[in-house]
């Protein structure tokens, strides 16, 4: 449960376009282009997410390159129905990851560094194509047909 007071939950009381859901979801597909994808590049702190209160260099991500990053973990998470999934929570554009994340830089739960804008999320992709069309069911490897 998220404590009252947190910023998060203020924001969600401020801000009623998206649902808790749709911030975790972002704050999940950053981690998700910085392990799997290997996205980023270093800046001293500047760029990621405040949740690890780590000292020194942080990953930064464009706005562009986080929408990948978060179009490739939602077909990984969601498959054909991530459009839907997003959809529901009333994500509907590129841009809309731009308000949650400039909702979440506000917060201090992001940072940005001084050329990111949220012009930046503006037709990075089309949700038909890039989450839809795009999509490709994997079929198994061998190892794993015979389990």
């Amino acid at each position: 449960m998220l404590d009252s007071t947190h910023p998060l939950a203020k924001l969600l009381r401020r801000d009623r376009r998206y649902p808790f859901e749709a911030y975790i979801f972002v704050f999940e597909a950053l981690r998700y282009a910085h392990e799997k994808l290997g996205m980023g590049t270093k800046q001293p702190s500047v760029g990621t997410d405040h949740l690890s209160d780590e000292p020194g260099e942080d990953q930064h991500l464009t706005g562009q390159e986080l929408c990948e990053a978060i179009r490739h973990y939602a077909m990984d998470q969601f498959g054909l129905m991530a459009q839907s999934v997003l959809n529901h929570w009333g994500i509907y554009s590129t841009s809309d990851f731009g308000e949650i994340v400039f909702n979440l830089i506000d917060i201090g739960q992001m940072r940005k560094t001084e050329h990111d804008c949220r012009e930046d999320f503006e037709c990075v992709y089309d949700f038909e194509e890039g989450l839809r069309r795009s999509y490709r069911i994997k079929p198994p490897r061998r190892s794993e047909e015979h389990r």
